[in-house]
């Protein structure tokens, strides 16, 4: 590990397997929040997946004969240090592509610094709309979309027959969308809604919990779009004051609600629903499989999403790279946009770009976006749980409770 201290500090992770002495690596560079206040457990999990991905390529011999490096750097979920590492990877470490990322808020900063270097990016995790709906030809995502996930919530309370949801958002660039993005979605439905809008590294909410409490209507719901660590002060909170869960209110946690440091941080968290973006274990593949093995002996739980998402990430850009035979921008780009393989995740290929552009009546945001990821409701009903032994309650073609 080494650590740049300039105006932007920047810590660094580099791995390489591959021995071949006179051949130049190829740089690959990766981002992910390693530190507060982001998601660091997010960015733990991506870095692994990454890494994993990168040796078994290595193992196997490379891409055009030479070694994968991979850079993976903190970006601690702040805007201004997507700007600053996406720079530094491309100019100082001279990264061919970059992967990953945890938080829209950076993913947005990345993306423009992509396009402006034209240089190949595959976001992993970032759900804005607009990550893809600016239509860079730099810019790729196997991560779902704020609007798709928020028709997938709104289907499921819709069909619970609810009438009035409060949603708390952290005040960023992925909770004022897809807060809008919910709300638009809940109207259409019949829904009536409230949003209030908090900060990242907010520790006490119960000046906004007890306004809902003492509210002149309760809640079928409150749904927390608020990530990371941030989000576990909002549900435990919610249960100690007992506002939800309960036999009125359906507490609907943030997705990180998967991770073992649930349970640590949200003890009273029983009988939340959370939405879990990514394959149940009965539709893993063989790769799949092998991935979470991986990722269970290190970590001890299942691996989720994003981390999947990561490592299929590294894959993509790999393959492209081979398929172009070289590193040029151009040519990448077309491999990446020409996708059709089966990884972690499932099937990739990209129905959207260049050669095909998004027609009228689709939304933007589906320039360059795989279209295909999983999206169920979960919920827990023992304390200590593990996530994989959850019900799943919604879509009814996954339901098991």
């Amino acid at each position: 590990v080494e650590t740049v201290t300039e105006e932007v500090p920047v810590e660094v992770t580099r791995i390489v397997e591959v021995e071949a002495e006179d051949v130049e690596p190829i740089i690959i560079g990766a981002t992910g929040p390693l530190s507060a206040p982001g998601s660091v457990g997010g960015g733990i999990a991506m870095q692994f997946t990454a890494e994993l991905a990168v040796d078994e390529i290595n193992e196997a011999g490379g891409v055009l004969g030479r070694p994968i490096e991979l850079v993976f750097v903190d970006t601690q979920g702040l805007p201004e240090r997507g700007t600053a590492v996406a720079e530094r990877l491309i100019e100082e470490n001279g990264a061919v592509g970059i992967v990953g990322e945890y938080h829209s808020a950076v993913g947005l900063t990345m993306k423009v610094v992509c396009h402006e270097r034209h240089i190949p990016c595959i976001f992993s995790e970032t759900w804005n709309d607009d990550i893809t709906g600016s239509g860079y030809d730099e810019v790729f995502r196997v991560a779902v979309t704020s609007t798709l996930v928020a028709s997938q919530q709104i289907n499921w309370l819709e069909a619970l027959g609810f009438e009035y949801v409060v949603i708390i958002a952290e005040n960023t660039d992925y909770g004022v969308p897809a807060s809008e993005a919910q709300v638009e979605y809940m109207t259409e439905k019949g829904i009536d809604s409230e949003v209030l809008f908090v900060e990242l590294g907010t520790e006490d909410f119960l000046p906004v919990l007890t306004r809902i409490q003492e509210g002149e209507r309760t809640p079928d719901a409150i749904m927390v779009l608020v990530t990371g660590e941030t989000s576990y002060n909002v549900e435990q909170q919610m249960a100690e004051i007992g506002l939800a869960p309960t036999e009125e209110t359906v507490c609907v946690a943030n997705q990180v609600a998967i991770n073992a440091e649930y349970w640590d941080n949200v003890p009273d968290g029983n009988y939340c629903a959370y939405l879990r973006v990514g394959l149940t274990p009965n539709n893993y593949n063989d790769i799949t499989l092998g991935v979470d093995e991986a990722y269970r002996e290190q970590f001890d739980r299942p691996a989720p999403s994003f981390a999947l998402a990561t490592y299929d990430s590294v894959y993509i850009m790999a393959e492209a790279i081979e398929r172009a035979g070289s590193t040029d921008p151009d040519a990448i780009i077309a491999e990446i946009e020409a996708t059709d393989t089966t990884l972690a995740q499932g099937h990739y290929y990209f129905p959207y770009g260049m050669n095909n552009p998004v027609p009228d009546g689709e939304p933007e945001w589906m320039w360059h976006q795989w279209p295909d990821a999983a999206v169920v409701i979960q919920q827990y009903f023992e304390q200590d749980q593990d996530p994989d032994e959850a019900a799943v309650v919604f879509p009814e073609i996954f339901q098991t409770h």
